[in-house]
């Protein structure tokens, strides 16, 4: 049973970053600058609802920004039904590699990814 989660946790957490997140920055356009979009299947988990984490460089500062949104819809996928690619942007920002996130941010995304992938 340990081995079974063990290699759950490498297949969706391999090297400590997310496998199943989309994460933008608008490069400083809003207070909530960092936004990371969750991917995968869990829907089934959360009422057939899409979350998504918005946050400033410190999300767990009394002064910084974190809040966390729920939608039917992907948030980043558009009328095409794709998201952009990486470098590419979109109403988001521009999307970055997760290892692109200030480390609070990284903290908070593995705390929700986690939560969602019963990690």
């Amino acid at each position: 049973m340990v081995k079974k989660a063990t290699e759950r946790k490498e297949r969706l957490l391999p090297s400590g970053v997310p496998r199943w997140v989309r994460c933008y920055d608008n490069g400083g356009e809003t207070t909530d600058r960092y936004t990371v979009v969750f991917t995968g299947r869990y829907a089934h988990k959360t009422a057939r609802q899409h979350w998504a984490l918005f946050m400033s460089a410190s999300p767990f500062s009394p002064q910084g920004v974190g809040m966390h949104d729920t939608s039917p819809d992907q948030y980043d996928t558009g009328r095409s039904g794709w998201a952009p690619g990486m470098g590419r942007k979109c109403h988001l920002g521009r999307r970055i590699p997760f290892d692109s996130l200030p480390d609070d941010c990284k903290r908070a995304a593995i705390q929700d990814y986690s939560c969602l992938w019963d990690l």
